[in-house]
């Protein structure tokens, strides 16, 4: 019997295409916590017994109700990718979106505790014998490549202080078909690992910086650190990379240092990235503290009035814009107030191993606990692609997941 925590359409493969099949035993609740359990039997007829509870609870806006909410649902304006040849794809949900990145969170441990991310009074760390394994983690990249993946991340907690991460990003870079394997960091532990990274296959990195100013970085981070941030930048730009510097906006903590990343651009090759400030369970989220992007907008072109737009992927997150004879640029990641779930192709795994098929969903399917049953790849697919055919069309809006349940984001991953 296999573990998913809502009630969802299974598949399998044959003849060339995806039949409904399977018996999968239904959990509700969200990491780790169930609140009840019930079995379904699932096939081509539909599902034999189902939850009750809306679909709004599952952090995703339901598809006929309208959203609370104060933003506008632009999505991005880049159209997206072809996906004509990838319709009956396990990793395509129901609105045709065919899902070809996926981020692995190799640990829920983290060296840092940014307010942000963590809770003031920390987090439940799973047992490291319910966490994924390195050949689980490799097992589950392979099975996702096969199906369409292309580009993976690793995520944390903090993947720095994995002792394997080199290893698995050389692993990693050995299957056939994947193109970029990339990690998303606070930094801290770059000048040390790096160049090791680098030399195993390492295409691509994310990394934290909230703050400009040391004193500030302590006291988002509740620790030291803002130096070695700084040195692992220079060292990643100095290797060949042009790397992505996330940084969360807050009214109030750093809205007064736009402009000074913005500077950073100037003779740095850096993709400054400037991300809304999201709700998570323990983060104390408000409107009051999040900055717009509109807002920002206007606001680095008060000192920077030739600021322009620049072309964005089919899938990209961020909207890009940039100073002309800026070595960098910046880009504006707009969650809360101009989503762009409608060109979303991401997937998420967690250190737990639950499929996360939204960020700010709350349904979760254990793929730890279908590997440990023995489960055939066939049966994965299925698990899977129950999975995402059960995405909806857009997040539930920035009111709404305020008040959803979800995990802190250090158990998701960035």
């Amino acid at each position: 019997m296999l573990r998913i925590t809502q009630t969802t359409l299974g598949a399998v493969r044959k003849c060339n295409h995806w039949a409904e099949c399977g018996e999968l035993l239904l959990r509700a609740g969200v990491g780790g916590n169930p609140t009840g359990w019930k079995s379904a039997a699932i096939s081509a007829n539909g599902i034999g017994n189902s939850r009750s509870q809306s679909s709004m609870t599952s952090g995703e806006s339901s598809d006929n109700k309208r959203q609370i909410s104060s933003s506008s649902g632009t999505t991005n304006n880049s159209k997206p990718e072809d996906t004509s040849n990838t319709s009956s794809s396990p990793l395509t949900d129901k609105f045709g979106r065919f899902h070809s990145y996926l981020r692995i969170s190799l640990t829920e441990r983290c060296n840092l505790r940014c307010k942000y991310c963590m809770p003031a009074e920390g987090v439940q760390l799973t047992h490291k014998d319910n966490l994924l394994s390195k050949d689980e983690v490799l097992r589950l990249a392979s099975l996702f490549v096969e199906e369409g993946v292309r580009k993976i991340r690793l995520t944390g907690g903090e993947p720095t202080v994995r002792k394997d991460l080199t290893e698995i990003v050389e692993r990693l870079k050995r299957i056939p078909l994947l193109e970029s394997v990339g990690i998303t960091t606070n930094g801290l532990m770059l000048t040390r690992q790096l160049v090791g990274l680098q030399r195993a296959g390492l295409d691509a990195l994310n990394i934290s910086l909230d703050t400009l100013k040391a004193a500030k970085y302590e006291q988002i981070s509740r620790r030291k650190g803002w130096d070695r941030v700084i040195a692992g930048i220079d060292l990643a730009i100095q290797l060949g990379y042009k790397p992505k510097v996330n940084c969360v906006l807050m009214k109030g903590f750093n809205d007064d240092e736009m402009c000074d990343f913005v500077a950073m651009t100037e003779e740095r090759h850096v993709d400054v990235r400037f991300i809304e400030y999201m709700p998570f369970t323990g983060n104390r989220w408000d409107t009051s503290q999040m900055v717009p992007f509109r807002e920002a907008l206007a606001t680095i072109r008060t000192r920077y009035p030739q600021f322009e737009a620049l072309e964005n992927g089919p899938n990209d997150t961020s909207k890009a814009y940039g100073v002309p004879g800026f070595r960098g640029q910046i880009g504006f990641i707009t969650s809360m107030t101009e989503h762009f779930c409608g060109t979303c192709n991401r997937l998420r795994i967690t250190a737990d191993g639950n499929l996360k098929v939204c960020l700010f969903g709350n349904t979760e399917v254990s793929l730890r606990d279908a590997l440990r049953a023995g489960c055939s790849e066939d049966d994965l697919r299925c698990l899977i692609s129950a999975a995402v055919k059960r995405k909806k069309k857009q997040h539930a809006g920035m009111l709404n997941l305020s008040q959803m349940k979800n995990r802190p984001m250090i158990l998701i991953g960035g």
